[in-house]
């Protein structure tokens, strides 16, 4: 993993040996999340929003509606914080103190930009698309003439970005070792059940199988304790 981190504000202090800059790192935990939280604050208040996003390269795509009065703030050029996280196992410890989760993150600190431009708006709603369900978009209606003027598509670039990831068992102080009382991890795993049909679904239609046997990107391997 890199050590490069982009800027100060990206360097992690606090147990730095989980920091990764790399975008390999980067990249797959974007591509496997499915949510993000987007954190800015104005004069009034401060906000976050949880919404769906996608990447495209160097950049990450948010989109709402245009009189969505948080998508209006960031358009306005307001510094904003995107998270995106997961949830890998739940760690035990012998002592309170050392009681931890294991997760895989990344930060990205940046302006978001209103995107003009007719077709980086439709690549931008195509990718949302297919990175909730890859390959989707063929099989579906595209945005019409009027979705589109309703709708207001963001974009961050990827330049001050950094992952954090904790892996592996408790660490707890050398004397507590001895103590006897269970010590270990929780495997998480995000599971998919069965598609469910639309009742209105018409006879005869089968789910196609990117539906039938739907998966996320599986995670990165780190190796970070």
């Amino acid at each position: 993993m890199s050590n490069e981190a982009p800027s100060a504000r990206t360097r992690l202090k606090r147990a730095p040996e989980r920091g990764a800059y790399d975008r390999q790192t980067i990249d797959a935990i974007l591509d496997e999340g499915l949510i993000c939280h987007v954190a800015f604050a104005t004069d009034s208040r401060p906000a976050m929003i949880p919404t769906i996003y996608a990447r495209v390269g160097d950049h990450v795509y948010l989109h709402g509606a245009v009189a969505n009065r948080t998508l209006r703030a960031l358009a306005d050029g307001l510094e904003a914080c995107f998270c995106v996280s997961h949830v890998d196992g739940i760690v035990i410890a012998r002592s309170a103190f050392h009681h931890s989760i294991n997760y895989r993150s990344v930060i990205l600190y940046g302006i978001a930009e209103l995107v003009s431009d007719e077709a980086e708006r439709m690549l931008a709603l195509r990718a949302l698309v297919e990175h909730v369900v890859p390959e989707r978009w063929p099989d579906v209606r595209a945005p019409n003439e009027q979705e589109m003027k309703r709708t207001a598509v963001l974009r961050m670039t990827l330049d001050e970005v950094s992952a954090k990831v904790r892996t592996g068992p408790p660490i707890d102080d050398e004397d507590d070792y001895a103590l006897d009382t269970w010590a270990g991890v929780i495997p998480v795993r995000t599971a998919f059940g069965a598609p469910i049909q639309d009742p209105r679904l018409t006879s005869g239609i089968d789910p196609p199988p990117y539906v039938a046997a739907y998966a996320r990107p599986p995670a990165s391997p780190t190796g970070v304790d």
